[in-house]
């Protein structure tokens, strides 16, 4: 099952705050997604699907129901075993968190580092490589405050994609980017898809990219009211 489905949601609840202040915000979500595909999850502010990305990218505490990610069920999970399947994730957001006194090469090469790949040279052309792909070949050395938005998203993008991770977790990344960069991102990602197998969860308003979905969960309200 994990291996042609890496993710699978089942009967998923969530709620913020505690008391009276307690609001349910994700109502029974169930699905599953196949291997080496791109998943769009849509819908409007406060549907709830940042929050149920979270939740299967181990960024958040599974409640109520079932997610299993990677052959691994994730409510109940030691610490121990969300740590180590996050190093087999890529995380791509909308803030690009750039550390903002490393050069994007270097931030590009923390990626790498969180994977544990040991050998600084095939680090080194990894990260090059994935800088270049994304059109920043020649800004290997300049630090996140001497970029635009949208070289600093890219970089970001780079370092998500830099480890070859399994799964990929994108919340808004093309949200910075105009429409050639944006494409390039998504383009990126459909190929990873078909040659290694990589799975992909975005988090979008974006519509121009929903052409390259292979499918687009819709929430409202903590709810699915669409699957296509």
């Amino acid at each position: 099952m994990s291996d042609d489905f890496p993710i699978s949601v089942a009967g998923l609840n969530h709620s913020f705050g505690i008391g009276e202040a307690r609001k349910q915000a994700i109502f029974d979500v169930s699905f599953t997604i196949k291997r080496g595909s791109l998943t769009v999850l849509m819908g409007p502010s406060g549907s709830g699907k940042t929050t149920v990305l979270t939740l299967m990218g181990c960024l958040r505490d599974v409640q109520d129901g079932s997610v299993r990610l990677l052959g691994h069920e994730l409510k109940g999970a030691a610490p121990a075993v969300s740590e180590d399947l996050r190093r087999r994730l890529g995380f791509i957001f909308q803030a690009h968190n750039l550390h903002g006194s490393l050069t994007a090469l270097q931030n590009v090469l923390m990626g790498l580092q969180v994977h544990s790949y040991g050998d600084p040279q095939q680090n080194y052309r990894a990260a090059q490589h994935a800088l270049t792909l994304l059109g920043l070949g020649d800004r290997l050395d300049y630090l996140p405050a001497n970029l635009s938005g949208g070289q600093k998203q890219r970089v970001a993008v780079a370092r998500a994609l830099v480890g070859n991770p399994e799964v990929i977790f994108a919340d808004e990344p093309t949200a910075a980017l105009d429409r050639e960069s944006g494409m390039t991102v998504v383009a990126m990602l459909k190929k990873l898809g078909a040659m290694r197998g990589t799975t992909t969860v975005m988090v979008t308003h974006d519509n121009r990219i929903l052409e390259m979905a292979d499918r687009i969960i819709t929430l409202e309200d903590g709810r699915i009211v669409a699957d296509r």
